[in-house]
């Protein structure tokens, strides 16, 4: 814990910001109260010149060193902007000399800059619907949000393979997405905080059969409002939680009812079922996928460690790993994609070549490489202590593995996020081999349509085509809360559709 404390009282979203900064560096930092003794103590100014110019200064004291650090900002505008535009400005700037000081007291430099939102590629295509020339863009990122190079090469790169691979990226808004919730797993990993719950204690309780009849009720009533209102649909996914893990019966009677009620079947362009649990895949349920003419699933190995998949609460083995993802392939399942995770405990380079050596004997068609990140509900994060993990320099050059080892072998990045606590600073970047992109997590992670959230911890995000704002909305996590409520939050997600496409609320 670092307590900071500040020159005067801030705005909450500058004292969030600043927050968010000074976690880049160290493992948890607050703004101190008045009465508290702090570790480090910063004077900020900032200001608009008369020429639009935005100027902003830091100077960083260490308490216990008596180390100071004076960095200074300046960024020229064309117009005044906003009394919104100022303070975003303002608050960039701030952010923006906070880091160059932080970076010379602990000598870390952050390769994201002073980006410590999710999506930095969505920043990208905002610049380049703006009218940016890449050039431009370049500029940009590294002048007002001080990026590496290194790090706009891999935006640049990802951008340009989301617009080959969906080539109406900017007008996909017309359509819609859909995501459908299954919260059950056979247990539930250390790291985890979707929703999920062991499906055996949730059968016995009654709770998997009566989530199912809700969820039919969900798919039944949306595809009412999807076929009345003729909207196409882009991707569906389903996760959870594991999709497959409730029986392959239970399976073919969802689907049944999704393809039933669903308009525009033939145009749907991907459908894809999570089965990252090696030990939820049997033949029955491949047959299922095959019957409805579903090939895209995931098979997550996250390790190819037994001890690693032991610590983290995985209960399969490497080897089931292996023998479900070619018995998926021998059942038709065309594109497979598998997670590694970068930071597991106990792992170091060493584990992650191994782990990358065991996938080029698959080489499923896509590769999502995820950094561990310490999530505040999850198990690990409150017991910190039992989970020895690598430190920012070895994840660091896992990631940068991972990058090479995908250009040999001719996979290309093609969507990305961030996440707050994430090892290293880093980020998740997810592969493929040319054509076998996923749309869904493209058009996901860039916000460029609606995603209806159908079943547990689903969430719904409507996106106004035109005006690119989000209101969201989210079914309950838990199996017991959502068979009580889903009623109400089939109305409600009605209700903002309506809004949102100018339809009445139909009765």
């Amino acid at each position: 814990m670092k307590l900071i404390s500040l020159n005067k009282t801030y705005p909450q979203d500058w004292i969030r910001q600043i927050t968010h900064i000074a976690n880049l560096f160290f493992e948890d930092s607050k703004v101190a109260k008045k009465e508290q003794e702090v570790d480090l103590k910063v004077h900020f100014t900032s200001q608009v010149d008369e020429d639009y110019t935005v100027h902003a200064t830091c100077e960083l004291q260490e308490q216990a060193s008596g180390a100071k650090f004076y960095t200074t900002f300046d960024q020229p505008y064309e117009t005044l902007g906003t009394d919104r535009e100022q303070n975003i400005r303002l608050k960039r700037a701030v952010s923006y000399v906070l880091l160059e000081a932080l970076e010379q007291l602990t000598d870390m430099h952050q390769k994201w800059g002073i980006l410590t939102g999710i999506r930095p590629t969505k920043l990208y295509h905002k610049f380049r619907k703006q009218g940016y020339t890449k050039e431009a863009i370049r500029e940009k990122l590294v002048t007002e949000f001080r990026l590496s190079h290194e790090k706009i090469d891999l935006l640049e790169r990802i951008v340009a393979v989301q617009l080959k691979t969906i080539p109406d990226l900017d007008t996909i808004g017309d359509e819609v997405s859909i995501y459908i919730g299954i919260p059950f797993c056979p247990t539930k990993c250390a790291y985890c905080t979707f929703p999920a719950y062991a499906i055996q204690s949730n059968r016995k309780q009654g709770r998997v059969n009566t989530f199912l009849d809700g969820l039919h009720i969900e798919l039944e009533r949306m595809g009412q409002w999807l076929t009345e209102n003729d909207m196409k649909i882009t991707s569906i996914y389903w996760g959870g939680g594991t999709p497959t893990s409730i029986e392959a019966d239970e399976m073919d009677a969802l689907y049944e009812t999704m393809y039933k009620h669903f308009p525009h079947p033939e145009t749907i362009r991907e459908v894809t079922v999570e089965a990252g649990r090696p030990d939820t895949i049997t033949s029955e349920k491949l047959a299922v996928l095959r019957k409805w003419g579903i090939d895209r699933i995931s098979v997550n190995p996250q390790s190819y460690t037994d001890e690693t998949l032991k610590a983290i609460g995985r209960h399969h083995s490497v080897q089931e790993t292996i023998d479900k993802f070619w018995l998926a392939r021998e059942e038709g399942m065309n594109n497979i994609n598998m997670d590694l995770i970068i930071g597991l405990p106990n792992e170091g380079l060493e584990e992650f070549e191994h782990s990358l050596a065991e996938s080029e004997k698959m080489m499923p068609e896509s590769l999502t490489v995820h950094t561990l990140s310490f999530k505040r509900a999850s198990e690990m994060t409150h017991n910190r202590d039992k989970y020895q993990v690598a430190d920012r320099k070895t994840a660091e050059a896992m990631m940068h593995r991972a990058h090479e080892w995908t250009d040999e072998h001719d996979y290309a990045p093609y969507y990305l996020y961030r996440q707050k606590n994430i090892l290293g600073n880093l980020e998740n970047v997810g592969y493929s081999k040319p054509g076998e992109e996923s749309i869904y997590n493209i058009v996901i992670m860039e916000e460029v349509q609606t995603i209806i959230g159908l079943g547990c911890g689903a969430s719904s995000k409507f996106v106004d085509a035109q005006t690119g704002r989000i209101t969201q909305h989210h079914n309950p996590k838990e199996p017991a809360a959502y068979i009580l409520t889903y009623e109400e939050a089939i109305e409600k997600k009605i209700e903002i559709l309506n809004e949102l496409y100018g339809k009445k609320v139909q009765k």
